[in-house]
């Protein structure tokens, strides 16, 4: 009889085990393959090639912070790095955020199943999570790593606090740091959020699990300053560039914001949705007597409200297209674990669901079909024409851009034109461009001294460190001897110019109808 039972046991096992093997891989090949479809449609230059060109800077020995000003985390860069170690192409490109996808998706699969949700439920809101997540541009991009390095750091924070478990409080804090050096916001939001939680907790309970968040927090940033060390990156150079500069932009963006109700509320209103289960239950929850209150569930809800909210806010003050509706399915699917016991539940969960399949359907048209984050809704993309035209290493990316969008060939025939002119140009010479590609294309070993150049990551006149920028762009331009700078749409020119004192040093010839070449060798 015993052994009936334990075959019995054995055989349940082994069948779970089978259906999260299938439902896993199942999971990996759309997180891939939607990554896929998408970062092959459609580019907006200053956000699809700038981890492409830093990636390739780091794989010739340029370092952010030492060799290029980067106001963005340094992560990227050196993942792309490694990425291109296989091949240097548009393929390897998304090939590093499919595997972000993969990453989010497959830690959030199975964050529900330890959370206890059922593992078909399980299943669905991280397929939905799937689609939602980096599909929404395709290729990588720091807004999308340090939000979903966040959203790992918020599961494994809440599973530490359920179970009580060190080991997923210490992969916590790693994701954390993790997200902060994509970018530096929601991450340190989260962190103080954290960090007061644990201290609430250590001074109530007695708990010493703050010391393994510790722990994880010291190791991973100890493993960014040993990178720092071994390319020299200075901490001066790190922090000006990182920390104090970015600190004035941000002042500048809150003081800017218009908190209206739009921006707030109307524009995230299906996120606010999918949080309406988890304010419902805490009310509930509070209502009751404390010897009644599950204090454990309460905690979670009140950690994914705050932390689902940090996020909202994060995207608000980056005021760049939406990307977070990946929070919808997070936040159902902690909705639907909280209310499986309660009455009338098989209703309520199945409004949420009802809720998760058409936001997902809604939102997957919208950003993976129409690539409203590429601001390309209104383009018509059957137009697009193979970006191998400009360098085999693109082909298969279908190349159509909102500026030139009814007639992509002369956008390509022209960066053709310069790609030629760049190539016979046997000087030292730098592109400054969104089409930072260019610098890969044209097997160009110079750098330019900017991560990617537009009016926030380059301070202006006015600013307490412009004269730090000025001083850094013209070393690096001294030291590689640059005679030539090739710019790809003048209205860089107005960002540019000002860290020459001489505005006369320099002469200009246009190269076609959207680039001019500047001789500079009297400017250094």
């Amino acid at each position: 009889m015993q052994q009936k039972k334990l075959t019995t046991n054995l055989n349940k096992k082994s069948s779970i085990i089978q259906k999260n093997f299938f439902y896993l891989l199942i999971l990996i090949i759309i997180s891939f393959s939607f990554t896929y479809y998408s970062g092959y449609r459609g580019v907006y230059p200053i956000d699809s090639f700038i981890i492409f060109d830093s990636g390739y800077k780091v794989l010739n020995d340029i370092h952010p912070f030492k060799d290029y000003w980067s106001i963005t985390g340094p992560l990227l860069d050196y993942l792309q790095s490694i990425f291109f170690l296989i091949d240097t192409s548009w393929f390897t490109y998304v090939l590093h955020s499919a595997f972000i996808n993969i990453l989010v998706t497959g830690i959030f699969f199975y964050f529900l199943v330890k959370l206890g949700l059922n593992i078909n439920y399980s299943f669905l809101y991280a397929l939905s999570l799937a689609i939602l997540a980096y599909p929404s541009i395709g290729t990588p991009f720091v807004d999308h790593h340090a939000a979903y390095f966040s959203i790992i750091a918020v599961s494994y924070f809440i599973l530490s606090l359920k179970e009580n478990n060190k080991k997923f409080l210490f992969f916590s804090s790693i994701f954390l740091v993790l997200s902060f050096f994509s970018k530096q916001i929601p991450a340190a939001y989260l962190g103080i959020f954290f960090f007061i939680l644990l201290m609430v907790r250590l001074f109530s309970n007695k708990k010493d699990n703050l010391l393994h968040f510790i722990y994880g927090t010291i190791f991973c940033t100890l493993i960014f300053v040993i990178l720092f060390l071994l390319n020299k990156i200075q901490i001066k150079d790190f922090l000006i560039q990182y920390i104090f500069y970015p600190m004035t932009i941000g002042d500048n963006r809150i003081s800017d914001l218009n908190f209206n109700f739009s921006n707030v509320f109307l524009q995230f209103k299906f996120i606010y949705l999918a949080m309406l289960p988890l304010i419902i239950y805490s009310f509930f929850e509070m209502k009751k007597k404390k010897n009644n209150r599950n204090n454990d569930n309460l905690l979670i809800v009140i950690i994914a409200i705050i932390s689902t909210s940090i996020l909202i806010y994060s995207q608000i003050i980056t005021k760049n297209q939406i990307f977070i509706f990946f929070l919808i399915p997070w936040c159902l699917g902690i909705s639907h674990f909280l209310l499986k016991d309660f009455k009338k539940n098989n209703l309520i969960l199945s409004m949420l669901v009802l809720v998760l399949v058409f936001t997902t359907v809604k939102y997957h048209l919208r950003f993976n079909e129409d690539k409203k984050f590429m601001e390309l809704e209104n383009v018509d993309l059957t137009k697009a024409v193979d970006a191998k035209m400009l360098d085999k290493s693109l082909k298969g990316l279908k190349w159509i851009h909102k500026k030139y969008a009814t007639k992509p060939e002369y956008e390509v025939k022209k960066l053709l034109e310069i790609k030629k002119i760049i190539l016979k140009d046997q000087s030292n010479k730098i592109i400054i461009s969104d089409y930072q590609i260019l610098s890969f294309i044209t097997k160009n070993k110079n750098f330019a001294p900017n991560k990617w150049f537009d009016p926030l990551s380059i301070p202006d006149k006015s600013n307490n460190y412009f004269q730090e920028y000025k001083d850094f762009f013209i070393s690096r331009l001294i030291n590689q001897k640059i005679a030539n700078i090739y710019i790809i749409d003048e209205s860089k020119l107005e960002i540019f110019l000002p860290i020459f004192e001489n505005q006369n040093c320099y002469s200009k010839t246009r190269l076609n109808e959207i680039s001019v070449k500047l001789e500079i060798s009297k400017c250094l």
